[in-house]
Order: C-alpha cells, then structure tokens, then sequence
C-alpha cells in the first residue's frame, strides 16, 4: 500500500504569471509580499525548499530536502474550479464567463421564476459586505441574495432561519441547472449566515459549492478506475462535482481539514488523499489581510511535521496551490499567480529545484506515474527527479 498526500494552500500563489497584465494582476505575489509585509518564517516548509523559490522572499534552508519548483497555469482564468481541475489534469481552452455587471435579467427573471421567489443584490460584492448591507431586507421579505465577484460565480446568500440549508442548497442546484452555455460558471455557491440587524451577520461553515463536471478525465477518476482509493478532504467533492473520489469529508476551514487528513493518515489506505485548505481564500485574501493570513500560513506550518511524521518511505507528499489572492494587493479578487510546488518524501538526502514547470498537470502526471497509471495529461512528470533525491 502506497499514499501520496495532496495539500493545496488555496490561494498561495508565487508572483505574477506572464499574462497577468491581461487581468490586472501585474506585480502580484501572494506569498512574496505576505512575507514582505509581516517578517513571515516558515521554517518547516523551508526545510522542504520552499526558500529556494525566489519569489518567495524566505531564506535558503542549506539543509532542505525535496523538490521546489513554480507551476505555470496554462487555463485562462484565476479561479479555484480551473486551477484544481488542472492540477488534476484537465485545462480549459477560454475561461469560464465572468459577469461584472451582474447577471442579465432575463436570466435573473427565469431563475427566480424556478424558485418561486424575487431575488436580491444581482451585481458583484464581498460576500461579508453584501450580508451587512441587504440582510436586514432578506430576513424581512424571505427573498434570497444573488452576487458575483470577479471570479466565475453565482453566489446565493441566505440566513439559516429564513431559507434552511436543505432549500438554500436546493435553491443553488436549481441555479445549477440553468446556468448553461454562454452563462456556465464554473460554480454556484451557497453562502448561508446567521445573526440579526442588530449585531450583525456572520457567515457560517456550511457554505456549499456546485461546480460544472470537468470536460475530461482526471487523476482523479482514472486512481479510482484503477481500483485505488481516493479521498477528498474540504471543498475536493465541490470543486470535482463529487467525481473521481471514493470517499469525502467536507470538512469546513483549515483546522478542521488539518484534522480530517490526519486521521485519514492513522488508517491504512491505497491511493490518494486530496486535500484543499481554504482559510488562506476565503478568510483572509479577499479580506486583504497580510496579518491573518500569515498567521494562517504559520498554523500550517507548524502541523506539516504531523504530516510528514505519518508517511512511510514508499509515501509522497505534494504541498501547491491553485491561484493568488495577494492580501497586500488592490481589491478583493483572486490574482493571477504561479503556484509553488513542494514534493517530499521519507529518506530524501538533497534539494532540487526545477525552476519554473510549464503547467499545473505535472503534478497529476506525477501522481499517475507513481501509481504506475500510463496517463500523463499532456504534461511531465517530476517523480524521477524526487527519486534521484533518495
């Protein structure tokens, strides 16, 4: 039995790709200015190499040991949805449609014709904005809240004492269904809340994506074809429209996930364990907060020995991310970066880095190879670089 465990840092990315002037992100770096800006030290995930990233901005450790690189994102877009789906070896061609001005109003008048019910909001927001500002006037009509950002998303707000989760849910699949062709984002959110005009509104845990089904076979599907186990951990089940896994915990925020995937490792599996931390995202990028998210990132770091602790020698260990959100950055949208790549396993003697790799599917080329699966989704694999390090 072998494992290969897959953290994804949501949001971690390493300094700006090429094209990021075509998505106003020139001069973004996640990662890079977070640490700028707040003395950040990881010093586990630099005994792995990750200060040999330059952009980075953390100090060589002489003693690391395993495989840094950044990953190029060939998909057009700077979404959560495309990034996962090309880590895993799926990339898109055109990115999925994005709705600044809101959703047309014929879409919005079918929509709320389906549902039985007027909407509000309909123009993109912050979601903890959006809530302050129009939930007052949904706990009085029962009409659920409709925004976008810059991201591909139709996102449904709703105070768990007016809407219940079973219909709020309910609600997004409708939405999911009609939200076809020219209009197919890659996902509808829920985002449920709690709280009162009086001390406010808070989101809580069971938000709940609904994305589109990736075009093509993933890692994903093709382990669990080949009779592997796999196991999703946070939004996974979301982000592959529930497709490829053979097992999910949908656990909510980084601790809770940190545990999830831990226990997963105190039991004997076969395969893979695919895990998404989405504080960094959701808590704390779009907030622009360079405090709180280093701090997140430190949290992290400190639990990743537990993590390398559970691995066996015939284990790997892949640490990456699926886009920015640089907290120092102007707005609150994600930002189009490169992700950092980290590769470890037990009995490593050295450090390599490979520079910049020219598409997220090396790693499912990867994870393939060490599964001895023959797919290689158009991209290469850096398994025997990891193992020329033993």
């Amino acid at each position: 039995m072998r494992k290969a465990v897959w953290i994804v840092l949501d949001s971690v990315g390493v300094g700006a790709l090429p094209d990021a002037y075509l998505y106003g992100d020139e001069g973004a770096n996640t990662l890079g200015h977070t640490v700028l800006a707040t003395g950040l030290r990881l010093p586990n995930l630099e005994k792995l190499g990750l200060g040999a990233i330059p952009t980075a901005n953390l100090p060589m450790n002489v003693y690391a040991r395993g495989v840094s690189a950044r990953l190029n994102e060939q998909s057009p877009g700077k979404d959560t949805t495309t990034g996962h789906w090309e880590m895993a070896g799926v990339r898109l061609e055109q990115a999925f449609p994005t709705f600044p001005e809101g959703f047309p109003a014929e879409f919005i008048a079918r929509f709320e014709a389906a549902i039985g019910t007027k909407t509000l909001g309909n123009f993109p927001a912050s979601g903890t904005t959006i809530i302050q500002n129009l939930g007052e006037e949904h706990v009085r009509t029962g009409y659920p809240i409709v925004y976008t950002s810059a991201d591909s998303v139709f996102q449904i707000a709703a105070h768990e004492e007016v809407i219940p989760l079973e219909r709020l849910y309910e609600i997004c699949q409708i939405a999911r269904d009609l939200l076809t062709d020219e209009l197919a984002v890659g996902r509808v959110i829920a985002r449920p809340f709690i709280g009162n005009p009086d001390q406010g509104f808070t989101r809580t845990g069971n938000r709940k994506d609904f994305s589109l089904e990736p075009p093509g076979n993933t890692i994903l599907d093709d382990l669990k074809k080949a009779g592997y186990d796999v196991i999703g951990v946070g939004k996974i089940e979301d982000i592959f429209a529930h497709r490829g896994l053979t097992e999910s915990n949908h656990a909510a925020g980084n601790a809770a996930c940190i545990q999830a995937a831990l226990e997963y490792l105190d039991q004997p599996f076969d395969g893979l364990l695919f895990v998404n931390l989405v504080d960094f995202d959701m808590l704390h990028g779009h907030r622009r907060d360079p405090e709180a998210y280093a701090k997140a990132l430190q949290e992290f770091d400190e639990a990743l020995p537990r993590f390398q602790e559970a691995l066996g020698k015939d284990d790997i260990l892949i640490i990456t991310a699926d886009h920015g959100c640089d907290p120092t950055f102007r707005g609150t949208d994600h930002t189009r970066e490169y992700a950092p790549l980290l590769a470890w396993r037990p009995g490593l003697s050295g450090q390599s880095h490979l520079g910049d790799l020219d598409t997220f599917s090396d790693i499912a080329a990867t994870i393939s190879e060490f599964f001895g699966l023959e797919a290689r989704y158009g991209a290469q694999s850096f398994l025997r670089d990891l193992e020329e390090l033993a």
